[in-house]
């Protein structure tokens, strides 16, 4: 029993010896690895930096430009690392490696199927003219202005300054409304006014009145105003003109402002504005069975 702890012993230190030998005839090599890689590390941040240079002197969007600069610092790195197995002397454990690679490469994409989608969709989100980095955009029930676009998902800041990241593959299968495509945006506002109103009236004090509230609408023929219906307690309308901005959150505040200045134009003419009310109406002999059974 001795004689084989000793022969074990003895073996695991040729072991050691033979690895702490072929370490120190390795380690001008190790070195030189480890400086190839720092290398490339910086390498790539710099390369990084050229790409995104040239690519500002080119038309490409802002989403395109910085997803082309990380594949370039992406393609730095691996090369690195390809120098720094063929210093180490593992090019025979690499061609093992990428062997193997194919093997699983179908487990590993069927695994990863969701991710893959979302992938190839911020691919091509990033080379069409649909969304831009600033952009006001309304998808997937969400609102906001495009803050990032990488490979995994959209960025939205809502109006109240909060993140929502949305994935590539939903942006892209479902509808897109993009209120930036255009230089102005639309207010539309309903509201009503009471049956003895005289209606011309109405509709020329509120087109003067969002006239010159806002500098977008020059003249009164900018202005939709349009009666709807005969409501159960006022006459209803809708009227509609254009702002010089793309932003939801500008629409609503403009929106804001046009109730405002036509409730003060409708109070300082003694125009109602109706809102529903309940009239109970009691009989006569109602009233004196209860007053009856009051004196009982």
């Amino acid at each position: 029993m001795k004689d084989k702890f000793s022969d074990a012993w003895s073996a695991m230190v040729e072991k050691l010896d033979s690895w702490f030998n072929a370490l120190v005839i390795n380690l001008p090599n190790i070195l030189i690895a480890i400086f190839v890689f720092l290398l490339a590390l910086m390498a790539s941040k710099y390369v990084s930096r050229g790409v995104s240079k040239l690519l500002d002197k080119t038309k490409l969007q802002a989403s395109m430009k910085s997803l082309l600069s990380r594949l370039t610092s992406f393609v730095v790195v691996l090369l690195g690392l390809f120098l720094v197995l063929g210093i180490l002397n593992l090019s025979k454990a690499l061609n093992t490696v990428l062997a193997g690679a194919g093997v699983m490469g179908l487990a590993v994409g069927l695994a990863l199927q969701g991710a893959l989608a979302n992938t190839y969709s911020g691919i091509v989100l990033s080379y069409i003219k649909h969304i831009k980095f600033g952009d006001w955009i309304e998808s997937n029930g969400f609102e906001g202005e495009v803050v990032d676009l990488d490979l995994r998902s959209v960025t939205l800041k809502q109006p109240d300054n909060n993140l929502v990241f949305i994935p590539n593959k939903l942006v892209v299968e479902n509808p897109i409304k993009n209120y930036s495509t255009t230089a102005q945006s639309r207010v539309i506002l309903k509201c009503g006014v009471g049956y003895s109103s005289d209606l011309e009236f109405v509709r020329n004090l509120v087109k003067k009145s969002i006239m010159e509230r806002f500098d977008a609408v020059e003249t009164k023929e900018d202005i939709i105003f349009l009666y709807q219906e005969f409501g159960d307690s006022s006459i209803n309308f809708e009227v509609r003109f254009w702002i010089n901005s793309t932003s939801a959150l500008e629409v609503a505040r403009a929106k804001t402002d046009a109730m405002i200045c036509i409730k003060q134009a409708f109070d300082e003419n003694e125009i109602n504005i109706p809102f529903p009310i309940r009239t109970l109406n009691f009989p006569e002999e109602l009233d004196v069975s209860l007053k009856e059974k009051k004196d009982k």
